[in-house]
């Protein structure tokens, strides 16, 4: 492959997001030609926002993406079903950075009804070279390598992801999302102090499921070893999707009751 070389003002050296990973991201969801989730994920963006510092602009408001998404996406592209990637990043126009205006970027993935699991069960397993922290920043989507990392480690052993464990080797998170692990009539959520990703759309499925009592919903520490002893496991991507976990090393899995309960989520929209 050639090399391209690129001059700084092609690149413009300005922004962050290239330079320094400075951006959050967020996910918003178009389902049968709407937005569905949006105030959820529109406070998420601004908690993001907040916990990173960035100056957050007094015309982000609900509305704002609101119709923004309307007219761009669901009316300009035409998109009935995906995902809204959405990222806002911090210029250096500001006395300070704290001060500096921010810019936006999205990209949107169309796909079928998100709130159906994809088809193909995954294969995952634990990678324990590297952990993820468990602090105040690992709850948002801000730029990580141990994510980068973690998708090569997969394409390079033949995976669909991996799990990756916090430094007190307890599972944390998929690179792409939250796990939640089905025994019994107890679905096992590890805790945001874990290093889990705030999700608005895994938050959704379980306040279902928690209202309607069809699930003991519970926060956990879990310990590597327990992904061993789930009978189902479920992987939430805002970025994504949803997945049925079928393998992690020797250990398979059904999803039959999985797909019950996603079943019943949907029919509630």
């Amino acid at each position: 492959m050639e090399n391209q070389y690129f001059t700084s003002d092609e690149l413009n050296v300005k922004n962050r997001a290239f330079l320094l990973g400075d951006a959050v991201k967020v996910s918003f969801f178009v389902r049968n030609g709407q937005l569905i989730m949006d105030e959820e994920c529109y406070f998420f963006l601004m908690a993001s926002m907040r916990k990173m510092r960035l100056n957050i602009p007094l015309t982000y408001t609900l509305e704002f993406f609101q119709a923004l998404f309307q007219k761009d996406v669901i009316d300009g592209k035409g998109v009935s079903n995906g995902i809204i990637n959405f990222q806002v990043f911090r210029n250096t126009d500001g006395i300070t950075l704290s001060k500096s205006s921010v810019s936006y970027f999205y990209e949107v993935t169309e796909m079928g009804d998100i709130l159906t699991v994809h088809e193909r069960p995954l294969e995952l397993d634990l990678i324990k070279e590297i952990n993820v922290n468990n602090n105040l920043l690992s709850n948002i989507r801000v730029h990580s390598p141990e994510n980068i990392y973690g998708g090569i480690y997969a394409q390079e052993n033949d995976l669909d992801d991996v799990i990756l464990l916090n430094p007190n080797k307890r599972i944390a998170r998929a690179t792409s999302g939250n796990l939640l692990f089905l025994e019994n009539d107890i679905i096992k959520v590890p805790k945001q102090t874990e290093g889990a990703y705030i999700s608005p759309l895994m938050e959704n499925f379980v306040t279902f499921l928690h209202k309607n009592k069809l699930a003991d919903i519970q926060e956990h520490e879990i310990i590597a070893f327990e992904s061993q002893k789930a009978e189902e496991i479920l992987l939430i991507s805002d970025e994504k999707g949803i997945f049925s976990v079928g393998k992690i090393r020797n250990k398979t899995f059904g999803n039959s009751r999985f797909l019950e309960l996603i079943a019943g989520w949907k029919g509630s929209f």
